[in-house]
């Protein structure tokens, strides 16, 4: 009987680990979605279109937020990230955006602009979750793009979601806007290589090339 229960607060412990367990994230560019991920952009949908409740491809859009409006709109114009139309909010800024997404990804990203023209150092904030299950959180800068405070706020974590609430700093800060949603799959390739995948290309060449050079010295 013992037995039993040793095994069972053993099962229940290795449960409770996996449900807790925290991801590694990254904070990665538009380079880390290649072929066979996902670009959704709002291309075709009326101003004034309400995001709470929108389905884009796939992607469930909803919003908590005050006394204010999430719509899709033209503002505040194209950017480096942003091509209208896009998702802007109107009035209070104060409020999170959540993305839920048809499968499991590894990887999500999106272009964004705020109301200021400054650089801010935690200008969005992305956080994961698988279900209910929290995995990790990442904050990113704005810099001017070229004018407007934004960029793109990409993220990957090392355990799969199927849910993203983004934030917006609203400090001050009376509106955001946001386009260009990317989405990759577990094993979906990147478009430009690792760092690690460089370097162990780099050292094979090298070896290679020692290895002519050898063969012609023979």
């Amino acid at each position: 009987m013992s037995a039993r229960r040793n095994s069972i607060a053993a099962l229940i412990v290795l449960v409770a680990g996996v449900t807790n367990a925290s991801a590694t994230t990254i904070s990665i560019g538009t380079g880390a979605f290649g072929a066979g991920s996902t670009l959704t952009t709002f291309t075709g949908l009326a101003d004034g279109t309400e995001v709470n409740g929108l389905t884009v491809n796939g992607i469930l859009f909803s919003y908590s937020l005050g006394n204010g409006q999430v719509i899709i709109d033209g503002g505040p114009g194209t950017t480096n990230d942003i091509a209208p139309p896009n998702v802007v909010s109107v009035g209070n800024n104060t409020g999170v955006l959540s993305l839920a997404f048809p499968t499991l990804i590894d990887r999500f990203g999106y272009g964004f602009a705020i109301l200021a023209t400054a650089s801010i150092p935690n200008a969005t904030t992305i956080s994961l979750f698988d279900g209910a299950a929290p995995v990790g959180s990442l904050t990113f800068a704005g810099v001017p793009d070229p004018v407007f405070t934004g960029g793109f706020a990409g993220i990957q974590s090392t355990i799969p979601f199927n849910r993203a609430d983004v934030t917006f700093n609203s400090v001050g800060i009376a509106a955001f806007a946001l386009d260009n949603v990317r989405t990759a799959t577990p094993g979906t390739p990147t478009a430009v290589p690792e760092p690690a995948t460089l370097l162990l290309l780099g050292s094979g060449l090298g070896v290679t090339a020692r290895y002519r050079r050898r063969r012609q010295q023979q």
